[in-house]
């Protein structure tokens, strides 16, 4: 008991340990009690706090990355789950499959969060977790599933290994604006004007929005309320 209690690998199990009871309980936990507290105005948010979203969760996944890093030390080829492209896929195919999987997320993420919406039944948050479970299904033998940018940077930072990395950025990107324009614009149009889009864009405000719904076979208009 002695000898292990002086191993490098004994303590990282315990840093490990502690590490992942800290996400568990907060994660755990935290969705437990977030349902005493209401989400105020609709998922739309300014650029600059779209810009600083993007900049937090790249330094988070640095942070993440370089813990795991010291904690898994001892294995040997270590790549930190780095996204890259299996043997016989290119460059062009594995985009395709970044932008599919990320387009598939992105539409479950907005339409089981839109609160303008009456119909809508079962657990978000499953529904969710569902559709990334999807995700990895689709891409993992492929590209190693990024589908967030901001993940494949942390391992590709502290690996320094950058080859075809811009796959997982503009996979992305572009998957998740096919998205938004695809639930914006068909399957859930509102009737809000280019100037109140901009607003959106430049202060995050955004104006409240009911369905309106003429019967079962008619296409869903949102009208301000």
């Amino acid at each position: 008991m002695a000898s292990e209690f002086k191993k490098k690998l004994f303590w990282r199990a315990v840093v490990a340990e502690f590490l992942a009871m800290i996400l568990f309980v907060f994660i755990s936990i935290g969705s437990a009690l977030g349902f005493n507290y209401q989400v105020v105005g609709n998922n739309t948010i300014s650029i600059l706090r779209a810009i600083l979203y993007i900049v937090a969760q790249c330094v988070g996944a640095i942070v993440a990355a370089a813990i795991l890093s010291g904690i898994t030390s001892s294995l040997s080829n270590n790549s930190l789950g780095l996204n890259g492209l299996a043997p016989g896929v290119n460059p062009g195919q594995g985009l395709g499959i970044e932008i599919i999987g990320t387009l598939q997320l992105v539409l479950c993420v907005l339409a089981t969060t839109d609160r303008r919406r009456r119909d809508l039944g079962g657990s978000g948050p499953l529904a969710i977790g569902l559709s990334v479970a999807l995700g990895h299904l689709l891409a993992i033998d492929y590209t190693g599933c990024g589908i967030n940018p901001a993940r494949s940077f942390g391992s590709a930072v502290i690996t320094g290994n950058f080859i075809n990395h811009w796959i997982f950025w503009v996979g992305p990107f572009i998957g998740g604006a096919l998205a938004v324009l695809i639930y914006d614009f068909i399957l859930a149009p509102r009737n809000s004007d280019l100037t109140d889009r901009v607003k959106v864009w430049t202060s995050g405000h955004v104006e409240e929005y009911d369905l309106d719904v003429d019967d079962i076979n008619s296409r869903v208009e949102m009208k301000p309320k």
